[in-house]
């Protein structure tokens, strides 16, 4: 159960203010929860994974996403059918297919992007001049982390 300041402010455990994975963990599930959206989290995460990488093979999404190969051909199958991505000969092996975004996908990546920068740019402005500036000061340190986290999600980036 959380418990309130007296201002009516949920009071933040002192693990949450010491611990930087725990709050960015809550900060992240309650914005992206909060977001309406058309896909579920393997579908959009697939998507996400073509925009920054570019076209892959379903072993390789299938790797990334942490779900099987059957399951990333069916996921792949639905985003075709929706028109978010295609598939293309692999100009390194013509036996094999690359599964790449469509314009339509470029688009609802874009418009996902646009929504939860926009939810967390309101809040940033809500905060504290100060706190505002610390979380600025971090933004090179996020980045890294962001792109550590996708280094080691991909099979290709271990190779």
């Amino acid at each position: 159960m959380s418990q309130r300041t007296p201002s009516g402010r949920r009071a933040t455990s002192a693990r949450a203010r010491a611990d930087p994975a725990d709050a960015l963990y809550g900060l992240l599930s309650a914005v992206v929860s909060g977001i309406p959206r058309e896909l579920g989290f393997t579908s959009a995460g697939t998507l996400a994974t073509l925009g920054l990488a570019g076209p892959r093979r379903i072993t390789d999404l299938a790797v990334i996403q942490r779900v099987t190969q059957p399951s990333m051909t069916a996921l792949v199958n639905v985003l075709e059918r929706s028109g978010f991505v295609e598939r293309r000969r692999d100009p390194t092996d013509n036996r094999s297919r690359l599964v790449a975004l469509t314009p339509a996908g470029l688009e609802y990546l874009r418009q996902r992007r646009e929504a939860t920068t926009q939810v967390i740019a309101q809040l940033i402005s809500k905060l504290p001049p100060g706190e505002a500036a610390t979380l600025n000061a971090a933004v090179p340190a996020l980045t890294h982390l962001r792109d550590l986290y996708n280094q080691e999600r991909d099979p290709a980036a271990r190779a």
